[in-house]
């Protein structure tokens, strides 16, 4: 019987239509009697409803209830990825099934069902099976859901202007096009201070939207390359969206338990016996310049603050890089235009 249609008089005990257990409540609608078990309803109603009294109960308080317990972010059956790096989703359950995604470290899923070890989730645009002894579920997905939760802000203008401070005046610093993501740091006055990889920046509050967000999976088509391009291209990029999950640490170089933008690119480059600086700037000396237009997986996309190059990742193909973002996101991968690309450099053969 649903409670979202009824209006309910609730009869608590030493009313008219009392229950013997002070866990159950009776009431009648339209002459029928439903029992109500206190112990089923949303914790936040439990004790308020067995300390009450001859207090009459909306349906609409009870609904409200529910859908607060059923709503965890957009899931009703929350889980998280309990993993190091990222879990493997496979089309269907086993070890050596095909895998059609990835969830990096704490990103998010709605458990379909569950059944011998294993769940069927969909996250984001991927749907599969995970193993459940990698998932936190029920209350651990919850609590764990409240430390890693992020505050996005989703551009909904064509081009939203980033600035170096919150006012119309400061200096632009890049161009982000419509729907993509920010990380939100703090909220002010008709403006959202963000991050921009690992440096702050505001954009204005009419030209986003502003919720709370679970990251989720990357898709294998997200995390595949162009055709027709070399073998090396083709190796270095595979290894390089293997670290996809892994940590953001400033200054570091190593691909497993931390890198920078530039120290990503580094290690990465190094594999394939290519030397360069541990410093964006730096690299985007190096090799040909090309345009954007004519990127092959491999290539490097460089972005800047007030003119001067202070990022750099990698393109992995299908308008796509891979690249050392941030702390709070590691290594991640992302629209190639997601920040306006300042250059693009060509090192591989």
């Amino acid at each position: 019987m649903s409670l979202g249609v009824l209006a309910l008089t609730l009869l608590i005990a030493g009313g008219a239509a009392a229950a013997e257990e002070t866990n159950i409540l009776h009431f009648q609608t339209a002459g029928v009697e439903t029992v109500l078990n206190v112990e089923e309803q949303p914790q936040e109603y439990r004790e308020k409803l067995k300390k009450t009294d001859d207090v009459l109960y909306s349906a609409e308080t009870l609904e409200e209830a529910e859908d607060d317990k059923a709503d965890l972010w957009g899931y009703t059956n929350l889980g998280i990825a309990h993993v190091d790096n990222h879990l493997n989703i496979r089309e269907k359950p086993g070890e050596g099934e095909k895998l059609v995604g990835k969830m990096p470290k704490d990103t998010a899923c709605e458990i379909l069902e569950e059944a011998d070890g294993w769940a069927h989730i969909k996250s984001g645009k991927v749907e599969g099976y995970v193993s459940l002894d990698y998932l936190y579920t029920e209350e651990a997905a919850e609590a764990r859901a409240k430390e890693v939760v992020t505050t996005i802000a989703t551009v909904n203008t064509t081009t939203l202007k980033v600035r170096g401070e919150p006012n119309t005046n400061s200096i632009v610093l890049t161009l982000v096009p419509i729907e993509e993501e920010l990380e939100v740091v703090n909220l002010l006055d008709g403006w959202a201070e963000i991050m921009l990889d690992d440096d702050q920046a505001f954009v204005s509050l009419d030209y986003v939207d502003i919720e709370e967000k679970l990251g989720t999976a990357v898709s294998m088509k997200e995390l595949m390359y162009g055709q027709g391009v070399s073998n090396t291209r083709v190796d270095l990029v595979q290894f390089a969206k293997k670290y996809v999950g892994n940590p953001y640490v400033w200054g570091g170089v190593s691909l497993t338990k931390g890198a920078d933008c530039s120290g990503f690119v580094l290690s990465v480059y190094k594999q394939f016996g290519i030397s360069l600086p541990h410093s964006s700037r730096a690299q985007a000396g190096y090799g040909t310049k090309i345009n954007a237009s004519e990127a092959q997986p491999g290539d490097l996309f460089f972005y800047a603050k007030n003119g001067t190059i202070n990022h750099v990742a990698i393109y992995i193909g299908n308008g796509q890089v891979v690249h050392a973002s941030s702390p709070r996101t590691g290594i991640k991968i992302s629209n190639a235009y997601y920040r306006t690309p300042a250059a693009v450099r060509r090192i591989l053969p």
